[in-house]
């Protein structure tokens, strides 16, 4: 039995193209309301995987922290074109803390 994952990314043009190239559905938004729309779609239509670039995860909070709870649809932020913010190793190193209660990835004195 093969599993296929649906997998979407959500960000501008320039960022996230090459997604589609190597067969990725993408959704072009530069807007965080039609941004977190799309989001709440992709939801509905049963999106396992989103990724989305960190200029629209910062602005889609409301749209995103809807999902936090749930196994589905896992959000994840992505750098753009415009370079890595360091969003998605926050969100890794928040998740590692609320799951073990210390930051056992980035501790000082390792």
């Amino acid at each position: 039995m093969k599993f296929m994952a649906k997998i979407g990314v959500v960000g501008d043009r320039d960022s996230i193209l090459l997604f589609k190239a190597v067969g990725l559905t993408t959704f072009f938004e530069t807007e965080p309301d039609s941004a977190s729309k799309t989001l709440h779609r992709l939801a509905r239509k049963g999106y396992e995987v989103i990724y989305i670039t960190e200029e629209l995860y910062t602005q889609c909070g409301e749209a995103i922290a809807s999902y936090k709870s749930e196994p589905f649809p896992a959000i994840i932020p992505i750098p753009s074109n415009q370079g890595n913010k360091g969003i998605g190793m926050a969100e890794v190193k928040a998740n590692v803390e609320k799951a073990i209660g210390a930051d056992i990835l980035f501790s000082e004195g390792r």
